[in-house]
């Protein structure tokens, strides 16, 4: 029978994404003991979500000796208000519509405290304490994802704003006239081009208008992926090399502009595109030079995350959990 701990040496963070929900039992060093995870849009309604997410959690809980062991948890998600526990009006979230009081559900599910910020402000927290910005006070993440999200450090604080939702880069307006419709109810979104479903969307915009060959045109337009995308581009191919360079240009041009009211250290990139490396890499470092005011450039570096898959997230998630002081 196991005694319950005077110091608790686990907390459990949560990388809550539009795709996938990754849980990770996490120590005062970094180390993920456990992990699991469920489908994030698999369900009607918060409850069964919160209901699934409390049984798959359990097993890991198990073990690493219960939910005596567990100080606390700490939550990255899409939408996420900081400072109220909530998610608000999430729109690639079947659940997430409205507000969501998913911190106060999951604290009352399992006993414990909870703490949620913005999935891209985790990560950024995750990259500051375990990954490239280490020692770094002043740098901007970009995930690329689903959507484009963004965690924005300054003075080596992240940056929430009054309300909680400081720092929603991906809905910076890229394209004034006909712009892309965003599922935020706005057009021209950096998200609805730089996202991994937006290089998508770019694909089946370029292979239409274009008769140049390619190993695209083998593939049903409607299921074309970024990851199709990138092998093309790997291999050669022109169509696919140039979707990249649109991709990259566009964000390149949106780090000058963010690059004005912070000047960051850096700008760090994370999520399933960054895999396609120099393709895209480079069209935004030269797009930045090309259009960042004159006495910033030369100043920021580009870097990849320095954490794999969706570790940044769940580490950035669960230092916000060690953050918590709870009454015990």
């Amino acid at each position: 029978m196991n005694e319950r701990p005077a110091i608790k040496p686990y907390v459990i963070g949560l990388d809550l994404g539009g795709t996938n929900s990754v849980f990770g039992i996490v120590d005062s060093r970094g180390e993920i003991k456990a992990t699991t995870a469920i489908k994030t849009q698999g369900f009607d309604n918060v409850e069964d979500y919160v209901a699934a997410a409390v049984e798959a959690l359990q097993i890991i809980i198990d073990q690493v000796g219960g939910i005596g062991y567990i100080k606390s948890m700490g939550i990255g998600a899409p939408n996420a208000n900081y400072y109220k526990g909530t998610i608000e009006h999430a729109p690639n979230i079947v659940w997430g519509k409205g507000i969501v009081p998913l911190a106060d559900m999951f604290s009352k599910a399992l006993g414990i405290p909870v703490a949620m910020t913005n999935d891209a402000n985790a990560a950024a927290i995750g990259e500051m304490a375990y990954g490239v910005a280490r020692g770094l006070k002043n740098f901007i993440v970009i995930t690329l994802g689903t959507g484009v999200g963004s965690g924005i450090v300054v003075n080596g604080q992240l940056l929430y704003g009054h309300d909680g939702f400081a720092g929603e880069l991906g809905h910076v307006t890229m394209v004034r006239e006909g712009g892309r419709q965003c599922g935020c109810g706005r057009t021209g979104c950096l998200e609805t081009y730089c996202s991994a479903t937006g290089v998508a969307r770019t694909a089946r915009e370029i292979l239409s208008k274009s008769d140049k060959p390619s190993s695209l045109r083998e593939l049903d337009p409607e299921k074309i992926t970024s990851l199709d995308v990138s092998i093309a581009a790997e291999k050669g191919d022109e169509v696919a090399n140039e979707i990249f360079r649109f991709t990259g240009k566009m964000l390149g041009e949106a780090c000058a502009d963010f690059a004005a009211f912070s000047s960051p250290e850096a700008f760090i990139f994370f999520g399933g595109l960054v895999k396609a490396g120099e393709l895209i890499m480079k069209p935004i470092r030269e797009a930045y030079d090309a259009h960042v005011l004159n006495f910033m450039k030369g100043k920021a570096q580009f870097l990849v995350s320095g954490l794999d898959g969706s570790s940044a997230a769940v580490l950035g998630a669960s230092a916000i959990g060690w953050d918590i002081n709870p009454n015990e």
